[in-house]
């Protein structure tokens, strides 16, 4: 759509804040954003890119690595196209899957990568080609399951900030090695890039590596960030389009953000649709943002996987988990069901700084 705006004759003068085609491939195709990570040596897990025609090179590239494997779609696929393994077997299946068109032509390529093993935080930026703004950081829940246990899904939950993980220390290491190395990059390739890029990072021993690009904030880490958010953002969107980034500060409040998912049971696989959401606006302490929701009859039911997302503001990461957790009860409907561990590592994390130090 970007690219349709700014060549139409009428709407040329329209600020899109929004990455063009090309520039989107970061996200749109894994094999392009490893690639473009090896080009401009940016850190990352070491990986194979293989077509259904290399499916004896595949299973050779994956026989070469130790367990847990790690399969991409190289497509978008909703979220659900990464399978995480740690039997071989498994992963042998997961790839004759993807090769059958498990998620379409999404998985008509696909990215086999070694397994990171430390801890997942999430960074963001607001860019126009080298002029950018770095954005409040979060971590994000992708399993379905408590203490990341069973399928990939599109995200159960986020904290932001990530206390005790997004140091000063590896913030000055992400810009250096990651964020400017990927907007040099994309300016040596000819891309003018104006919007948002998501970072999503796996921490080893403090070193951060990429494990995807994003051309959007994600959900649910939009819902934990934006709260933090104080600065007007269409003056933001108004800055970025007008290259005037280099001198602006942000107002982001210190206090905590948190989002806790309320899905269906049985996401992200098989699961019912179309029960009657009840709401009790008296007992919230929350945001309630709808994902998976529609009207029908004048009742609000449930329409999709991820049904809506409580997000709170708290003075520390515990209150405004607790509220979530206060409000969660106010909000019903069939087949609920959600983590009740969202952020508790992170608070375990922080307890064991503190008792070391």
């Amino acid at each position: 759509i970007t690219d349709a705006i700014r060549s139409d004759k009428v709407l040329k003068e329209v600020i899109v804040i929004g990455p063009s085609q090309q520039g989107a491939m970061l996200e749109g195709s894994k094999a392009y954003a490893k690639a473009f990570m090896e080009k401009y040596d940016i850190p990352t897990a070491k990986y194979g890119r293989f077509t259904k025609a290399q499916l004896e090179d595949a299973f050779v590239f994956l026989n070469g690595l130790s367990a847990p494997y790690v399969i991409k779609a190289d497509g978008l696929a909703a979220g659900k196209g990464v399978v995480i393994t740690d039997s071989y077997e498994e992963a042998n299946r997961v790839v004759r899957e993807m090769f059958a068109g498990k998620f379409g032509q999404a998985s008509e390529t696909i990215v086999i990568e070694e397994f990171l093993d430390g801890i997942e935080v999430s960074y963001f930026v607001l860019c126009h080609e080298d002029q950018y703004v770095l954005l409040p950081d979060a971590k994000d829940y992708k399993r379905a399951g408590e203490n990341d246990t069973g399928p990939n899904t599109g995200g159960m939950g986020t904290v932001s900030p990530a206390w005790g993980i997004s140091t000063n220390e590896l913030t000055q290491k992400v810009i250096r090695k990651i964020i400017e190395p990927t907007l040099n990059g994309l300016k040596l390739e000819g891309i003018s890039y104006c919007g948002f890029i998501f970072f999503g990072l796996m921490c080893v021993h403090g070193e951060p590596y990429v494990i995807e690009y994003n051309c959007r904030l994600g959900d649910p880490e939009t819902e934990s960030i934006m709260i933090r958010i104080n600065s007007d953002i269409i003056e933001l969107f108004d800055k970025t389009w007008h290259r005037q980034l280099n001198d602006y500060r942000m107002d982001i409040t210190e206090k905590s953000a948190t989002t806790v998912i309320l899905a269906s049971e049985g996401y992200p696989n098989y699961f019912e649709r179309g029960f009657e959401i009840s709401i009790d606006e008296k007992g919230l302490q929350s945001y309630v943002f709808h994902a998976g929701t529609s009207v029908k009859d004048n009742r609000l039911i449930t329409s999709g996987g991820r049904v809506v997302a409580v997000s709170s503001l708290g003075k520390t990461l515990e209150e405004a988990l607790s509220k979530c957790y206060q409000s969660i009860p106010y909000i019903d409907f069939k087949n609920k069901y959600f983590r009740k561990d969202i952020g508790q590592d992170i608070l375990r994390h922080i307890q064991q700084k503190n008792l070391s130090s």
